[in-house]
């Protein structure tokens, strides 16, 4: 007999692998965004999967917090993963190289030295905490329900890639609102929804998913589209929406 995991059916969006198909280096989504909307920011990344997109915020866009957030716990484990391997192939900076007496960082190595030997270990905190790796963690959480610590100080902005749809069909209606009150109340005053929202036609793939009765049934309930998401932010509180441009798959910011 064979027996399958529970959680073989990524009924939240949350697939493995994810990121294969979208190299960070060719990640248009960030792309998009004004240079320095991260820079000195508290973040909170909303369904980080496997945590290549939070890095690259929390390593090169200047942030000064970042939390990834995750309903899967496997994923979870490889951002864990992905932030090790990440600080072990991170280059010496400009100030580094320009130094004297340190021509290069001693425990900076390729990506091929790390295949040989494994990632090289996260480095005791030093007083700054605002600089990677130190300044990322991630949290097994199913956000939309569940408070973490790290909302009590807010966040400057907040990330909501390609998870909308998953909020919708699993939690309906009420729960992709009750996900956009979380937002609004963690937000600081100014700070900065970002949002990549499936287009409706996408909802129907995951209807055909034939393992999961629940997805179709709530498919058929729902009443909100995509094409509302603006004006139910502005009824709110959030301000004007500004369209950032095409995701290169369907969506936009």
């Amino acid at each position: 007999m064979t027996f399958r995991r529970q959680d073989a059916v990524p009924i939240y969006g949350n697939y493995h692998g994810y990121y294969s198909k979208r190299p960070l280096s060719e990640d248009r989504r960030l792309a998009l965004l004004p240079k320095d909307l991260f820079e000195g920011a508290r973040v909170l990344d909303v369904g980080c999967n496997e945590g290549l997109v939070t890095c690259h915020i929390a390593q090169s866009l200047g942030a000064r917090k970042v939390v990834g957030v995750d309903i899967d716990e496997s994923l979870i484990t490889a951002a864990w993963k992905r932030r090790r391997s990440a600080w072990s192939q991170q280059e010496p900076s400009e100030e580094q190289i320009s130094s004297p007496s340190r021509a290069l960082r001693p425990d900076y190595f390729p990506a091929s030295s790390e295949h040989m030997f494994g990632p090289l270990p996260i480095p005791t905190p030093k007083p700054r905490l605002d600089a990677f790796p130190q300044n990322l963690i991630f949290k097994h959480a199913d956000w939309v329900t569940t408070e973490i610590a790290e909302d009590a100080e807010g966040y400057g902005v907040v990330v909501a890639f390609s998870v909308s749809k998953w909020i919708h069909l699993n939690s309906g209606d009420e729960g992709l609102l009750q996900f956009f009150h979380r937002v609004h109340t963690v937000l600081c005053p100014g700070g900065a929804f970002v949002l990549e929202p499936q287009p409706w036609d996408t909802y129907a793939k995951a209807k055909r998913m034939d393992a999961v009765r629940k997805l179709r049934s709530t498919a058929n309930g729902l009443k909100m589209r995509p094409e509302d998401f603006p004006r139910l932010l502005r009824e709110i509180g959030f301000g004007d929406v500004e369209h950032r441009g095409e995701t290169g798959e369907g969506g936009e910011i």
